[in-house]
């Protein structure tokens, strides 16, 4: 286990037991590895891994992914070491890692560690669209799996047995038949490198490729599984409750400054109101005793010995910014704005002959629906630490891709990425694409221009005010179906925007636009990109017609928008099972058996009476048992996924959910009372660990379907707290039954984001049910929802 709760200073090579100073550490980083009780390990192998091209810890990485010694070391203790690049965000990821490694390693759980993800040791994994245990899963069984063939022939040939004949029990080798004869992996290759290659798999848009060859050793085989499959704790959780877990806000290292970002209250549109500094009063912080200003191009921010000396220059500091164009639609009226633009369409999927099919359906409907700008909402700000000299940098950080935060930094210091070390320290994490990586980078440039190490923390109005917005969705939607029931034909067609990469950062020190396309996106096959509607790769619905187009929105003009965990998945599921429960009324069929009748996949139909079975459902048809009462019930159905097949090679992940709720009509208050989640993720490593993600998905599908939703007029953000951003409150939050479908014989395809688009449809159809009226734009916030109601 990484000891993360020890004291930075020393575990970072900082202080009296590292007998180095800065900029010596700087030039030697990788002699130990950073934070971790296991440091003399990974050092004693790192000169003996030359021959494999693995020298961790003593240069930059990413190391092979083709060698067995980039993912795992065996130590002088009989235990293994694990190299994943795989982070720790809450989901329990590196759990599932260790045990995939031990199964496969004939080792116990607790012989086999990690260590803190570093570009100096680790493997590029990037955490992110539920690729740990689909792709870090993949990687680590088969690694692991090679490593086990060595070890055996190895202790073959020093026992003189056939390896048939050999069995393993915690890392010791023993003849099958004659058990005192054995031998530990540690004396086998303890400390020294395995110097063996195999084949990772391969993807090309989405297809797993063929192996080139078949001499990849054989993975054990599911049913003799005994660690993977069983509920493992992770082992932050009890430092997290005891409150002794280290987190990168509480990073210190000797000499080091505090600093704070001094931007625009709120960003303007991206691509448009690029943030122009005109002045500086550098008077107006001349009270508050060593603060420095710091300044690169439109980069602004201060520093200081003492936080809260930090902390009041940023807000005294009087800067002049050039005035940001009114060109936001502001969010009232966006949709109309998106319906109105030019844009680039992509048509996704377009079979058999969906208008002359709508033309001849017996219950035939249209309906748009609508959802908003959301934000990550970090319950923490971002935080990083970086020490720049000339000779490198070391960026402490809480980022997803630690390599991709190297590139980043690298740009702006000026410095060759293999000169830059990242390591990874847990935040206040927010499944996407927060500000941890601006953060990171502007740490970098401040401590670069004061020549010491800075810890950079957002305020929360940087964090609400710059963050990288989940995109916002316009759904036009027509559905046929027969006098039965069955659905005859369905067009979708999806307006987005997207824009403004992930860096403001480096667009202010850089005076360069904003990273990345600003809406658009290309108009041919593979144009639609992160944020598009899957639907054609989502066969829940067996539609012999089906029409789908991404309408992406072209130019500036709005918000920067980055990744939210299951990016556009809760506006296209609500909208697509919206659609779905407005035909089961139009049929006077109970939403479940609508649902049954259009669905032949046996897992797609398998989550959906999962979820059912556990609530208990009675059939009916939906709004069939109104009330006048001032508080009345509903529930809802819903499906979900969130499929990226060029990430997963073609792995869904299938989830279904139903939720109970209440709706009070003279304020119009909603609350989410329970939440039945059901998902089928294929081969579960850790059925605890998907639980808790169910969990998760529940409560943050709830409070963005009732409460979240960026408010902006024409200039700028005006969601910079917690109180101009509203989420659900720890009392407001649904019970959650949450329910494992476990398919052991399927590949792992991920669990981190496939309830809670789920849940938002399920919300939107519980309304229906409790009050006969269709909200088709979410969230249903108290205004929203008597606005409707009145309607009637």
């Amino acid at each position: 286990m990484s000891d993360e709760h020890n004291d930075p200073a020393s575990a970072c090579g900082y202080g009296e037991a590292s007998q180095l100073d800065r900029r010596d550490f700087l030039k030697t980083t990788g002699v130990v590895v950073v934070g971790f009780s296991i440091a003399d390990k990974v050092a004693a192998q790192a000169t003996g891994d030359r021959a494999s091209g693995v020298q961790r810890g003593l240069v930059s990485g990413p190391p092979d992914p083709g060698q067995v010694d980039s993912y795992i070391a065996i130590n002088a203790d009989n235990t293994a070491t694990l190299y994943t690049g795989y982070v720790e965000l809450g989901q329990g990821g590196p759990t599932a890692l260790r045990q995939v490694a031990a199964e496969e390693l004939d080792l116990d759980l607790d012989q086999v560690k990690d260590v803190r993800v570093d570009t100096f040791v680790s493997t590029n994994g990037f955490t992110a669209a539920s690729r740990t245990a689909a792709i870090g899963g993949t990687e680590t069984r088969a690694a692991a799996a090679e490593a086990r063939r060595v070890l055996l022939e190895m202790a073959s040939e020093q026992l003189k047995t056939p390896v048939r004949d050999l069995t393993v029990t915690r890392g010791v080798v023993s003849v099958r038949n004659s058990p005192q004869r054995s031998v530990t992996y540690a004396d086998l290759v303890g400390g020294k490198s395995f110097n063996r290659k195999f084949e990772q798999v391969a993807y090309n848009g989405g297809i797993e490729l063929p192996r080139k060859s078949s001499d990849n050793a054989i993975q054990k085989r599911r049913e003799d599984y005994r660690i993977v499959g069983t509920r493992v704790a992770r082992p932050d959780i009890a430092e997290k409750v005891r409150g002794t877990f280290q987190y990168v806000q509480q990073v210190r290292v000797p000499g080091m400054l505090h600093g704070r970002v001094v931007w625009p209250r709120g960003q303007g549109a991206a691509g448009i109101s690029n943030p122009t500094v005109v002045g500086i009063d550098e008077t107006s912080v001349t009270d508050i005793p060593g603060v420095q200003i710091v300044r690169r191009r439109n980069f602004v921010g201060v520093v200081a010995e003492r936080e809260w000396d930090a902390v009041r220059a940023a807000r005294q500091l009087k800067v002049t910014w050039e005035p940001f164009a009114s060109t936001l639609p502001g969010h009232e009226t966006l949709f109309d704005s998106f319906r109105s633009a030019k844009t680039n369409d992509l048509i996704d999927t377009n079979t058999g002959d969906v208008d002359a099919a709508l033309s001849r359906g017996v219950h035939v409907l249209s309906a748009s629906y609508s959802g908003p700008f959301q934000s990550h909402g970090t319950m923490a700000p971002n935080c990083a630490v970086a020490d720049v000299t000339k000779d490198g940098a070391l960026v402490m950080c809480a980022d997803q891709g630690i390599y991709q935060t190297r590139n980043g930094v690298a740009r702006l210091l000026g410095l060759p990425v293999e000169k830059i070390r990242v390591q990874y320290y847990a935040g206040s994490n927010t499944y996407g694409s927060s500000c941890y990586r601006d953060v990171a980078q502007a740490a970098a440039i401040m401590s670069q221009e004061v020549g010491k190490p800075v810890r950079l923390q957002f305020s929360r109005e940087d964090e609400f005010g710059w963050d990288n917005f989940g995109p916002a969705l316009l759904s036009d939607l027509r559905g046929a179906a027969d006098a039965d029931g069955r659905l005859v034909a369905f067009e979708y067609q999806g307006w987005t925007h997207t824009g403004g990469g992930l860096d403001t950062t480096s667009q202010l020190a850089l005076g360069a636009p904003p990273a990345g396309n600003i809406g658009g996106g290309s108009p041919g096959p593979g144009g639609g990109g992160l944020f598009s509607v899957h639907l054609s790769q989502m066969d829940m619905y067996d539609v012999p017609n089906r029409r789908i187009v991404n309408k992406r929105v072209v130019g500036p003009g709005y918000l920067r928008t980055g990744a939210l965990r299951a990016p556009m998945d809760p506006s296209t599921f609500f909208a697509l099972e919206g659609m779905m429960d407005e035909l089961a009324h139009a049929a006077k069929l109970d939403p479940y058996e609508f649902r049954k009748r259009n669905i032949s996949h046996r897992r797609w139909l398998g989550v959906l009476k999962a979820a059912t079975d556990a609530a208990k459902w009675t059939p009916r048809v939906a709004a069939s048992k109104l009330s006048s009462a001032r508080i009345v019930t509903g529930r809802g159905i819903g499906l979900g996924t969130h499929h990226l097949p060029q990430n997963q090679g073609n792995r869904v992940t299938y989830a279904a959910a139903v939720v109970d709720i209440e709706v009070n009509k003279d304020n119009g208050l909603v609350v989410a009372k329970h939440v039945y989640g059901a998902m089928d993720a294929g081969l579960v490593i850790n059925p605890a660990i998907v639980e808790s993600q169910i969990l998760g998905m529940s409560v943050h599908g709830a409070s963005l379907a009732l409460r979240e939703e960026v408010q902006f007029n024409q200039t700028n953000v005006t969601s910079l707290d917690w109180n101009t951003y509203q989420t659900l409150r720890f009392g407001d939050h649904p019970g959650v039954t949450p329910i494992v479908v476990q398919q052991i014989n399927e590949p792992s395809s991920g669990a981190g984001e496939e309830v809670l688009p789920a849940v938002v449809a399920a919300i939107g159809n519980a309304f229906f049910d409790a009050t006969g009226v269709r909200i088709r734009r979410y969230p249903l916030t108290p205004r929203r929802v008597l606005a409707a109601l009145k309607s009637v």
